[in-house]
């Protein structure tokens, strides 16, 4: 007597032996796959063989895409991303109800036969001869789970999932073939198992429990006998029977695959009859998926956390591969994210920028020491709509931003700790005049740069030296600057501003001319947010990050790349730098930005015809960047109205300012206050009788910017500012106190190697 499987079905010998004895028949059905009429049998029959055997005897299955959980530092989830919504259970895990129907409608004989049914081939058969066309098929459930795997292995390739699921008789022999091979491997249970875990349920629910919560709300293991039946009737068609767009049709599906459990006793007739007369009650959870459903207006830190994936080699050696890893899914990602910070970050975007303004605003917070990315915001949401985008204003252009914007004078600290660094004093003093000539030749690192007659200003007339380093940073002189960078040459800014991380947002060094010093090379929030941490954690700096760990689908720790920390300068030269920049936010252009009596450090800027506007800024435990502008870079930020204030002009003290001020002070709310490291730096010479020049004067309210500087440097511009004057005194009650300090770019003065108004 022949030896049988488990369930009644014949060995592969066997069933291979069958099916080359029944070849001429399995040419017109082979398998479901069903033709008009026997006019095609000779033409089944010819090679079969030949074509059998030459098939791969091994069916690689790849992992099942499942769904992607990203969540923050604290375990809270962020978003949910995937390929195919999939979560994998065990058959233990999925209803009775919803095992017995799908085998009732889609294979009732699935028990009793082994790969190919050798009836239901000869019923589809005799059937379809009898009708001339196509109205029945014979597929298994085990060549319907090796279809779905050939699917699957295609990915969102349309040409490959063509090739997948094409109706030719070449297909359904490799079909059958691993069939064979399945039945011999996995058993029944596992084979319905994996079924129900491949198999698509429509609205982008792949696999029952997928499906279960997208249509009820419940897990697989809890669906009931009409619910499992509604979904069972889906698979065949899933957009014919959608439950949601169509419930007649759905139900008329539904009753079918009740009455069938029935006729083959896996239920009672009366049971049947209350199943039948039960109606559909959906409880339908909408698709979440993708960055545009993330919690917290995160949804620009879930893109660049996807993009770190993608690009990181420690994911893939390949991007091929890392695509493969991330489209397939099943991660679980613990993030950097803070949600304290987030939370700050957002109110404090939402208080200050409207997403219907002219311009936007980015925002990104690190932390020192350790690179990790506590929050990343923007004024304008994710997503495609009006008055959203997808473009990341907050990172570099490979990682999903722009070309980046000209950071202003928040670039002048980097040139102040190249300079003390190559033993400048802090009491370095230049004559600093109102107006002068780029000094020439200055040197580079590809030689000397030489260009006569190029003219820098201040912001005005009543703007002139001598200065020390110290009040030319509080007040962020122009002239003071370029004198520095032409003493020092560029090649030391540059090779400085790469051991901090700061790069061009475009990927593109840094041009070899002075004018950097005025902040004329376009920069992402993220790089200058990273690049001040240095200053914060005393002279080391640490590459951002934004992943703590993941776990994949089989339950292990994946390796994930850390933050390289390396020394970019002295800790003497940080503190240095710290202890300027402390004077800016005390008593210098960053006023606004201050947090009180918990010690913050940073340094405004403005960039040319006010395209751009900036704070920058740390405490030991923090370090955030705000840029407001036209992320088009065309609109002048002059008597515009931003977050329904109007301003006369914009410039970095007055909107990033207080922007980084409100977001910093929730972010740290409840965190240790600790002081920085920092030294004594004595006042140079007193000039002109002016008093104390290290501290601004109060300019009485007047609201005339740098242009009437009646009340002293009060007003005089935010370093790097274009126009005239840097605060608008008349804001506040009795006026505030001016925003003392040279302009960037100074109204639209040319830089050495650009055209003026190119500034953009």
């Amino acid at each position: 007597m022949p030896k049988k499987r488990s369930g009644g079905g014949l060995t592969g010998t066997q069933q291979a032996a069958k099916f080359l004895g029944v070849s001429v028949l399995a040419g017109a059905v082979l398998a479901g796959i069903a033709l008009p009429a026997f006019g095609v049998l000779g033409l089944a029959a010819k090679g079969t063989v030949e074509g059998f055997d030459e098939i791969p005897a091994n069916l690689k299955t790849p992992p099942l895409s499942q769904r992607t959980t990203i969540l923050d530092k604290d375990g809270g989830p962020i978003a949910t991303v995937y390929s195919r919504d999939r979560t994998v259970v065990p058959l233990t895990d999925i209803s009775p109800y919803m095992q017995k129907a799908i085998v009732a409608i889609e294979d009732s004989r699935f028990y009793e036969h082994g790969a190919v049914d050798l009836k239901g081939v000869l019923r589809a058969a005799n059937r379809n001869a009898q009708s001339g066309g196509v109205s029945q098929g014979a597929s298994t459930l085990t060549q319907q789970y090796v279809k779905n795997v050939f699917v699957e292995e295609a990915g969102d390739d349309p040409d490959k999932v063509a090739q997948a699921t094409q109706q030719t008789i070449g297909r359904k022999i490799r079909e059958l073939k691993f069939a064979i091979q399945v039945e011999e491997e996995l058993g029944k249970k596992k084979i319905l198992e994996n079924y129900l875990n491949i198999t698509f349920f429509g609205q982008q629910a792949y696999g029952i429990e997928a499906a279960s919560h997208r249509y009820f709300s419940k897990s697989a293991k809890d669906l009931k006998l009409e619910e499992a039946a509604l979904l069972a009737g889906i698979v065949q068609s899933p957009s014919r029977y959608d439950p949601v767009n169509d419930t007649e049709e759905a139900t008329k599906r539904r009753n079918t695959v009740i009455q069938r459990m029935a006729d083959v006793k896996d239920i009672s007739q009366a049971e049947a009859d209350r199943a039948k007369n039960t109606e559909i009650a959906l409880k339908v959870s909408r698709p979440k998926n993708g960055c545009i459903t993330a919690v917290k207006g995160a949804g620009f830190f879930c893109d660049y956390v996807r993009k770190v994936f993608l690009t990181d080699p420690a994911f893939g050696k390949t991007q091929e591969d890392r695509a493969k890893v991330w489209n397939q899914g099943g991660l679980t990602i613990r993030t950097t994210l803070d949600p304290q910070a987030q939370d700050s970050a957002q109110d404090s975007i939402k208080n200050h920028v409207y997403k219907t303004d002219q311009v936007a605003t980015a925002l990104s917070i690190v932390e020192p020491g350790t690179g990790k990315v506590l929050a990343m915001g923007q004024s304008r949401p994710y997503g495609g709509g009006k008055n959203e985008t997808y473009m990341n204003l907050s990172v570099d252009e490979s990682m999903g931003g722009g070309a980046g914007y000209q950071p202003g004078s928040t670039f002048k600290p980097i040139v102040a700790a190249a300079a003390l660094e190559q033993g400048i004093q802090p009491t370095q003093s230049y004559p600093s005049p109102y107006q002068m000539d780029y000094p020439s030749p200055v040197q580079t690192c590809k030689g000397p740069w030489t260009d006569q007659g190029v003219p820098v200003e201040n912001e005005n007339e009543t703007e002139v030296g001598p200065y020390g380093m110290k009040e030319a940073t509080a007040k962020s002189v122009n002239t003071y600057y370029v004198q520095l960078i032409s003493q020092i040459g560029v090649c030391p800014v540059t090779e400085l501003a790469r051991k901090m991380g700061v790069e061009r947002a475009n990927g593109k060094p840094i041009d070899q001319v002075p004018s950097i010093t005025l902040g004329t090379q376009e920069m992402s929030p993220l790089t200058m947010a990273s690049g001040y941490a240095t200053f914060a954690n005393r002279g080391t700096y640490c590459t951002p990050i934004a992943i703590e760990s993941i776990t994949g689908p089989n339950g292990k720790e994946m390796d994930v790349p850390k933050s390289t920390c390396s020394r970019a300068m002295s800790e003497k030269t940080a503190d240095t730098i710290n202890t300027l920049l402390e004077g800016v936010v005390e008593d210098g252009t960053g006023q606004e930005a201050g947090l009180g009596s918990r010690p913050s450090a940073g340094k405004t800027g403005t960039t040319d015809f006010r395209l751009a506007a900036w704070f920058v800024g740390y405490t030991p435990n923090m370090a955030g960047a705000v840029w407001v502008g036209d992320p088009t870079h065309k609109k002048k930020m002059v008597d515009i109205t931003i977050g329904g204030q109007y301003h006369d002009k914009v410039f970095g003290g007055a909107v990033p300012g207080p922007i980084w001020r409100d977001a910093m002070s929730g972010a740290l709310d409840g965190k240790e206050a600790p002081p920085f490291n920092t030294i004594h730096i004595p006042n140079p010479e007193k000039d002109k009788g002016d008093g104390d020049r290290d501290r601004p004067r109060d300019n009485g309210g007047n609201d005339n910017g740098g242009g009437d500087n009646r009340g002293g440097d009060g007003d005089a511009g935010d370093g790097g500012d274009g126009d005239n004057g840097d605060q608008d005194p008349g804001n506040g009650p009795g006026g505030l106190p001016g925003d003392p300090g040279g302009g960037d770019n100074d109204g639209g003065n040319p830089f050495p190697g650009f055209p003026e108004g190119t500034f953009d």
